[in-house]
């Protein structure tokens, strides 16, 4: 993994932002799942100025799997990441000090894509379903929807095929029969394959990215993780009310062509479902029933009290610093 440190050359984003740059920015690495069309979405308060104005300079490390973001952020590689908070929970129920500081994906866009010849998530017994690595976001989902569905998780195959482009194309070659991919595939999607359930349907409760950093980073440099969550807000707060300059600077990070209707899709969606929070609200019942349904999946033996599990205070001190800025 190495850090990159992106340049956003797009005049509307920053003229919109009204930024104001401070001198000597400290700098604040975090990681990001790798860049797909929900890319402007994600990176709207890490671009543009923003970091700049509550005195950060943002260095981003792409992730191809928040499992990855949780070992850089431990290994000090990183000092925050954006991912499922599942795996923030079951550090912490091992005695790993992780905290989850503001989520900006509520709601999960994504969905179980499969062959249109399955039409309910039982046939896929003996199938294969692209998910990325173990443990992470795609294969916690797949999991749990198979066991509300009354298939042992035991009885398919779980193929680790990387992001949600490349599970994607698996299942549109016919490599797999299912893959958890994001509802942005729903603008792409060829006849053979469709999305067998929405996530947000099946499991309105579930997290689906947060942002996450450590104990020690809380204790030690408390006041840079509120600069951080500050310019994170108030970019997802500029993003919300900037829809073509988003869908740009989706298009500009990661590389997505003009002809790609991709990008607007998923903006459309995201904010017609309530997917995105620009203000990055911590849930505490959307927490707990995390950490049930980890107990229940068995990736936790030992349940905490979920208020361990995230610091909400810290979100509350960005936005009175928001408050106060120019």
């Amino acid at each position: 993994m190495r850090l990159k440190t992106f340049h956003v050359a797009t005049a509307a984003f920053l003229l919109s932002a009204g930024v104001s740059f401070a001198q000597s920015p400290r700098i604040w690495k975090h990681g990001v799942i790798e860049p797909k069309a929900d890319a402007g979405l994600i990176v709207a308060g890490l671009q543009g100025g923003f970091p700049e104005k509550f005195g950060l300079k943002i260095e981003l490390m792409n992730l191809k799997s928040d499992v990855l973001g949780l070992k850089a952020l431990l290994a000090g590689e990183l000092d925050s990441y954006e991912g499922g908070p599942a795996g923030a929970i079951t550090a912490d129920t091992r005695g790993v000090d992780v905290r989850v500081i503001g989520c900006l994906w509520p709601r999960i866009p994504h969905g179980i894509f499969v062959r249109s010849e399955i039409t309910e998530l039982k046939q896929l017994k003996g199938k294969a379903i692209a998910i990325s690595a173990p443990n992470a976001f795609p294969d916690l989902l797949a999991r749990a929807a198979l066991k509300k569905a009354g298939v042992d998780p035991a009885d398919v195959q779980f193929a680790n095929l990387g992001g949600d482009a490349d599970r994607f194309k698996a299942l549109m070659a016919n490599v797999v029969q299912a893959s958890v991919s994001s509802g942005e595939f729903l603008a792409v999607a060829p006849p053979e394959v469709k999305q067998l359930f929405a996530g947000r349907e099946l499991m309105p409760d579930f997290l689906r990215t947060c942002a996450m950093t450590s104990g020690k980073n809380i204790k030690e440099r408390r006041d840079d993780v509120v600069r951080f969550l500050a310019a994170e807000i108030s970019g997802a707060r500029w993003a919300a009310k900037n829809r073509d300059d988003v869908i740009k600077l989706t298009r500009d990070f990661a590389g997505i062509k003009p002809e790609d209707p991709r990008p607007a899709f998923i903006y459309d969606e995201s904010f017609k479902h309530g997917d995105y929070d620009p203000d990055m609200n911590v849930s505490p019942e959307k927490m707990a029933w995390l950490q049930n349904l980890l107990v229940e999946t068995g990736d936790v033996t030992k349940p905490v009290d979920p208020t361990k599990t995230y610091d909400a205070d810290l979100r509350k001190e960005a936005l009175e610093l928001i408050a106060k800025t120019p």
